[in-house]
């Protein structure tokens, strides 16, 4: 079916306006772009009298005087500046609501009358100069085919844009007397027959399983075969591969009648079966949540899609696909100038949504930003005039849902839903556009909820009036079928035929469902060959080798501290390499910055790629990476690590978002899980702007819809004083979010086990997101520092960090558990307290919790009196509730006398941090010393000495 959409040509609507009583496009001011074209440059008076001469000797029409030339000169530029105005604001005289209920008041400055036109002056004819494709033309004649192009059921914005090629190249598509939108008789057809499904699909459903949320697409059914024209036109302009995000109006039709899931399938998920999580694995989720994945072939070209599975959170899912697309279109060789032609992203939104979530700006923020732009992205509003029970006009303070597009200069077309002719021509023209310019392109479809929120839902209780006009409104389907008849495309039999057959292949489906079984998930498909989910929990904590080579290690650091002939490094960087030099000179002193450089570099040696992005991801928040060495005479860009030979590096300082630039990571990495995909908080608390993403997407989605992910989260955490917004990472919060192995957290306190686990993340055949609490203060500490050994050889990634000076198992008395960077103040203190009885061991990964090596530790320790937890953070934060119960069964699994851990820390607290330097002082040498028992110790000695 659709094999026949084809023959498009533009065209403006036939039908003149009709007036509603509700508020007025018409009243919004005038917009528009200043950039020059052919009307700007045709209002010189004295060009104009020179093109009317020569047009005038050309036809061997009679001379003009002066008088004359004159008076054609100043109605040409009349009837310029009125076709201009009608590419600006003619979108606001055009007939795009089905219910009528929207007014479209002509603005007056469309009429011929406020440009200086008479009604006598109506029949005279005008120079044109090729414009509306006419030399000459009348006035009337002039107004008709402006109505037609512009005031019709369709609707235009794109003069904002600031590109003139761009403009001429949609005028050149719409604008003339010989533009419609035309198909061919089995294409109407075809465009029926994409209608009847969606209509027949949403009443089977609402039939067979009667009270149940479908978030029918009940009265945006022109949405189908227009997505299929998307499909058909989009592999003739060179689409291999298209990915989809939508949220859940139409998602079930979408999937069955879009993508091609079998209808069986979606039955037995309505009737509770491939939902249970027994049948795939993890707990599933509703049917209006889930994505697929296929192929269509039109005309011997095939296309594959996919829709990615999203949350309730609207819009959610846009990132999430825009780094999907990025990551396909680096398999495809797709990324550059002149490319992003073979992988489409196409967004389809709710009205309300796209005006009122944020997010949506985010990702239109992408475009054409280098590392995030995609080429250009389809999106497509349905626009159902209502957002759950609010009308529009107090949901937003602008006439069309699609305004935010122009802050991006994407060309908006609107279109009246009711007529499907025209939707699918908006859609190709969507195409057409994006394939060959790659820039984004919004298709508005103003249509209607037939139902309310939900099937269940009554719309009655706050919009009587728009649902008493949609009780009485024929649906699409008739509308169409009704103007096919009359142009004698299809006979009166030819739709109930049509309603018939698929009906009767929906009861075939339906039976067959009953006997449906599921495969187990297939998770691990396509680029993910090779990968799995770990059998048992344990194997998710297992540890691979992950040290490399002398000779690698060696290579990695003259890469690391070379500045090539030509560049002019700053004078600070070139302190800060001198440094790096020493530090492979003399195998120690390694910092952490070099660390993860040199984890970069060797997981490049071995064929992975490196993505890393980031607010100030280049030279590092701290001024601490130093990844991009820029020239001080002509600043242009050296990336050593881009030298490395097999691997791909690349990091981005990103748009100033993190909502939206986790999500397009965290798609990025769940198309590619050979590339390590790391994002990177300026503080770790920025992430606070991306809890949507963190909680579903990150931390449920393998749970939720068996997708696994390998995305790196870098949080930079400790508290150094700084106040309550650059302290904690709200480590809390991620820790509250573990289980069933779902995720890994790790505050890590060396340069080395950073590498390590920064190794680990890519050589083990599974991928878990990583969270890391990076340091702050830690990064040039000089106690936190590694040696060459502890990178090369058979290293690996250490969950437990034994004592920096280790007394003897039996000899302790007191063990102090941290994590972070509270270990190297328990350091210094303990030794300048000359505390010999107390050992302090770091847990590098809190999760999964490492309970196994810490019992066989704590075992060792047969005199011990007291476990104690020792945390910077307020005792609600950090991650004293989270290990508590934890580090108690690690001591009941080593038959330790000490039972339980106390508490040693900040007093619980609304605020994660003090501002005030003294005051933070002050917590911090009393929870270091709470922990060492210091208090408690100098009272002792007092009564001895006393």
């Amino acid at each position: 079916m659709g094999q026949e959409m084809h023959d498009f040509l533009p065209d403006a609507g036939q039908d003149a306006p009709q007036a509603g009583p509700s508020w007025s496009r018409g009243t919004w001011p005038r917009v528009g772009g200043d950039a020059e074209d052919e009307l700007t440059q045709a209002l010189d008076p004295l060009a104009m009298r020179e093109a009317i001469r020569k047009a005038a000797k050309q036809a061997a029409a009679p001379a003009l005087d002066e008088a004359a030339l004159e008076g054609a000169a100043a109605d040409a530029i009349r009837a310029m500046l009125l076709i201009r105005t009608y590419r600006v604001r003619g979108h606001l005289a055009a007939n795009l609501d089905p219910l009528g209920l929207a007014r479209q008041d002509i603005p007056a400055d469309l009429s011929p009358e406020y440009h200086g036109f008479t009604q006598a002056d109506l029949d005279r004819k005008v120079y044109l100069g090729g414009t509306l494709g006419l030399q000459w033309g009348t006035v009337r004649q002039v107004v008709d085919i402006l109505r037609r192009n512009y005031c019709g059921k369709v609707g235009f914005e794109y003069m904002h844009i600031a590109d003139v090629e761009e403009r001429r190249f949609i005028q050149d598509r719409i604008e003339g007397g010989d533009k419609s939108i035309d198909f061919t008789p089995n294409g109407k057809k075809a465009i029926l027959a994409a209608v009847v499904r969606g209509e027949q699909y949403e009443k089977f459903l609402g039939k067979k399983y009667v009270g149940t949320k479908r978030f029918g697409l009940d009265g945006g059914e022109s949405m189908i075969p227009a997505l299929e024209a998307v499909i058909k036109y989009g592999g003739q302009r060179g689409v291999k591969e298209i990915v989809y995000g939508m949220a859940h109006r139409g998602r079930l039709n979408v999937l069955a009648n879009v993508l091609g899931k079998p209808y069986k399938v979606i039955f037995h998920e309505f009737s509770g079966g491939s939902a249970n999580p027994d049948d795939v694995g993890g707990s599933g989720d509703v049917k209006y949540h889930l994505g697929t994945s296929s192929d269509r072939e039109f005309d011997g070209i095939k296309v594959h899609m996919s829709l990615m599975p999203n949350p309730s959170h609207l819009e959610t899912v846009d990132p999430v696909v825009l780094g999907k697309v990025r990551a396909y279109q680096q398999f495809h060789d797709d990324i550059g100038p002149g490319k992003h032609k073979q992988v489409l992203p196409v967004l389809i939104h709710g009205d309300a949504a796209f005006a009122g979530q944020g997010i949506v700006w985010e990702c239109f923020g992408f475009s054409g930003v280098r590392g995030y732009n995609t080429g250009g992205c389809i999106h497509f509003v349905i626009n159902n005039q209502i957002g759950f029970t609010t009308s529009p006009q107090f949901s937003r303070g602008s006439p069309y849902p699609s305004d935010v597009a122009k802050g991006v200069q994407a060309p908006i077309i609107h279109v009246n839903g009711d007529d499907p002719e025209a939707v699918t021509f908006a859609c190709k023209l969507a195409v057409d556009y994006r394939q060959t310019f790659g820039r984004d392109v919004v298709v508005d479809m103003w249509c209607y909820r037939r139902f309310g929120h939900n099937e269940g839902d009554e719309p009655g209780f706050t919009q009587p009036l728009m649902y008493a006009k949609i009780r009485q409104h024929p649906p699409v389907s008739a509308i169409y079928a009704d103007r096919l008849k009359a142009d004698g495309v299809i006979d009166g039999a030819f739709l109930g035929q049509v309603e018939s057959g698929f009906i009767g292949l929906l009861d075939d489906h339906f039976a067959a469902a009953k006997d449906y079984k599921p495969n187990e998930a297939d998770w691990f498909g396509g680029r993910w060959s090779g990968f799995n989910k770990p059998a048992d929990p344990e194997t998710a904590r297992r540890n691979v080798p992950t040290g490399i080579e002398q000779k690698l290690f060696d290579s990695l650091g003259r890469t690391l501290t070379t500045v090539p002939e030509g560049l002019t490094v700053h004078k600070t960087l070139t302190r800060v390499l001198d440094a790096k030099r020493e530090m492979f000179a003399s195998g120690e002193g390694f910092d952490w910055a070099t660390g993860e450089a040199l984890a970069f570099g060797a997981l490049l040696s071995e064929g992975y790629a490196v993505r890393l992005s980031g607010q100030d991801s280049g030279r590092g928040t701290f001024s601490q990476r130093h990844a991009v060495w820029v020239d001080q005479t002509d600043e242009h860009k050296y990336v050593p690590l881009t030298t490395v030979p097999h691997g791909r590096f690349e990091v981005h300082d990103s748009p100033l978002s993190e909502y939206g630039v986790l999500g397009f990571e965290y798609g990025y990495a769940s198309a590619d899980p050979k590339t390590l995909v790391l994002w990177e908080a300026q503080f770790g608390d920025f992430a606070n702007g991306a809890q949507i993403m963190i909680d579903q997407y990150v931390a449920s989605s393998e749970s939720k819809w068996l997708r696994a992910n390998g995305l790196v989260m870098l949080l930079p955490h400790g508290y150094e004083g700084q106040g309550p917004e650059h302290s904690s990472a709200r480590l809390e919060r991620y820790l509250q979010l573990c289980a069933q192995d779902n995720m890994q957290v790790c505050n890590i306190t060396t340069p080395a086990n950073y590498f390590h686990v920064l190794r680990r993340q890519m050589h083990r055949p599974f991928r878990k997101p990583l969270i890391v609490m990076t340091p702050k203060s830690l990064l040039r500490h000089p106690l936190a520092k590694s040696a060459a050994k502890d990178f090369v050889g058979e290293g690996h990634f250490m969950r437990i960090l034994s004592d920096m000076k280790p007394i003897a198992d039996k000899e302790t008395k007191r063990l102090v558990l941290c994590s972070g960077k509270v270990a190297y103040d328990l350091f210094e203190a303990r030794d300048a307290a000359e505390i010999t009885d107390t050992q302090i061991v770091r847990l590098e990964q809190l999760y999964p919790f490492p309970g196994e090596p810490l019992a066989a530790r704590v075992a060792r320790m047969t005199n011990l009196e007291e476990v104690v937890w020792c945390q910077e953070e307020p005792q609600n934060n950090g991650s004293w509730f989270f290990v508590e119960p934890m580090i108690e069964e690690a001591l009941a699994a080593a038959r330790c006398k000490v039972g339980r851990a106390r508490y040693a820390g900040r007093s619980a607290s609304a605020s994660p941090a003090t501002g005030l330097a003294k005051r933070h002082q002050a917590e911090q040498a009393a929870l270091i010393s709470h922990a060492l028992g210091l208090s408690v110790r100098g009272e002792i000695r007092r009564k001895k000495n006393g």
